[in-house]
């Protein structure tokens, strides 16, 4: 079973306009946000995005941006070690 974070908070963007379509953010994605389709990167579920930056920092296109280290991943993080709720300040009610 793949993992959510908090819904509708990536900071995954996609400039579709400059995908050639070679696949590499699907390959190097750990929780498949990715597909190919009809030669373009799409997104599987957005929500599924850790924002590690793995795709970005391999799309020879630069059509992917992310901003790693914040967002979902660091308040699942913190929560984890904390033994709280994860709490990015991205949305109010979480």
């Amino acid at each position: 079973m793949k993992h959510k974070y908090l819904k509708d908070v990536t900071s995954l963007s996609i400039n579709i306009d400059m995908c050639t379509g070679c696949g590499m953010c699907e390959t190097v994605c750990p929780h498949g946000v990715f597909e190919i389709a009809n030669n373009k990167v799409a997104t599987v579920d957005k929500d599924l995005c850790m924002e590690c930056g793995s795709c970005a920092i391999n799309c020879p296109a630069n059509a992917l941006t992310v901003t790693p280290g914040v967002g979902c991943v660091a308040a699942f993080i913190a929560g984890w070690i904390k033994g709280t709720a994860p709490v990015c300040g991205c949305v109010d009610d979480i």
